[in-house]
């Protein structure tokens, strides 16, 4: 049973319940029962997020959004307040910066973003620290000019995963994650259910932070915790572009290791380095082999391939020349350890 302190009025995240689930040590922290350590240990936990990833719950920290008239407008009110500058800020561009008081002494620090989208010019996105956001708040709603609110996002947890394998382990559910430069951060879906995403760092390096709706929080946490060996991807790229494709391609290289993967395409590039790929036609499996020996064979694989590098496919996905049918569909497997 999870150990919740003395206290009996602390507050609890989204991911609760799952932490007690877990085995994890809640300990009390910023007014909230948070989870210390799980049944492996802080070592194995620790060597564990330094060699592949760890998923952190970070829903007790503040999410806030500055909004006013414009961008100039709003991105002068948080420079007034901070030492940085905010309206050079490109769309979709993160900051690290501080909250200063009346003195120059730093109340907090805080991570702003300006969104993707011009239709929210005027916005700017805000995390602050657990235990300083009461405090927070109050100095912004205290110093803002009339023309610029500060608005609290209390139904929101926030989900960070970290380590070498962070940012290929949520591409596998939000493909557009891999897309994502470091400093920078984009609406987006994990699995269909719409999220935020940033690639900052929460622990200090190379990371992805997900601001999510509070009710699909464990839904996430749990789709992230699953590491199945056998792993199916059906049409992963087919609606996507080729610069898209070949940065999700990247990203999940080692997210593919040690797994079996079974991959359904029609786009063909993106299993070309397959172990092995059956080509159906008409619900029949009709060729089989690598991809160099399909090509020496000459058959319905070399035809489909040929077509996709033509200057009028453009890498766009051979569905539309069948008006949809499951003909020539590829399944391609990759075993073992095998390097995309």
């Amino acid at each position: 049973m999870a150990e919740h302190g003395a206290e009996t009025d602390l507050k609890q995240t989204p991911l609760h319940d799952l932490h007690v689930e877990l085995g994890a040590r809640m300990v009390p922290f910023a007014g909230y029962a948070m989870p210390v350590q799980y049944k492996a240990g802080i070592m194995a936990e620790h060597l564990h997020t330094r060699a592949k990833a760890g998923l952190f719950d970070v829903s007790h920290m503040g999410q806030a959004v500055l909004v006013g008239p414009d961008h100039e407008t709003t991105a002068r009110a948080l420079e007034a307040l901070t030492p940085s500058s905010f309206v050079e800020l490109g769309h979709g561009r993160q900051r690290y910066t501080v909250l200063l008081n009346d003195e120059g002494g730093i109340i907090d620090d805080l991570m702003v973003t300006r969104p993707v989208s011009e239709t929210d010019d005027g916005r700017l996105m805000l995390v602050v620290n657990a235990a300083r956001k009461d405090v927070d708040y109050a100095h912004f709603h205290e110093k803002l000019p009339e023309n610029v609110r500060l608005e609290v996002v209390d139904d929101r947890a926030l989900i960070a995963v970290q380590g070498p394998d962070a940012v290929a382990a949520v591409a596998a559910h939000a493909p557009k994650a891999a897309e994502l430069a470091f400093m920078s951060a984009a609406p987006m879906e994990f699995d269909g259910i719409d999220c935020h995403v940033a690639r900052a760092g929460y622990t200090g390096e190379d990371g992805v932070e997900m601001s999510v709706p509070a009710g699909a929080a464990e839904a996430i946490a749990r789709a992230l915790l699953r590491d199945p060996d056998l792993l199916v991807f059906d049409e992963a790229t087919s609606h996507l572009d080729t610069h898209t494709e070949q940065a999700i391609q990247q990203n999940l290289r080692t997210y593919f290791r040690d797994k079996s993967v079974i991959l359904v395409a029609h786009r063909l590039s993106t299993i070309r380095t397959a172990d092995v790929i059956h080509v159906m036609h008409e619900g029949q499996i009709v060729e089989s082999g690598t991809h160099a020996e399909l090509m020496a064979l000459g058959g319905r694989y070399a035809m489909l391939w040929h077509s996709q590098q033509g200057p009028d496919s453009n890498g766009t996905s051979i569905r539309s020349r069948t008006n949809g049918k499951r003909n020539g569909y590829v399944h391609a497997s990759l075993t073992g350890s095998h390097q995309m």
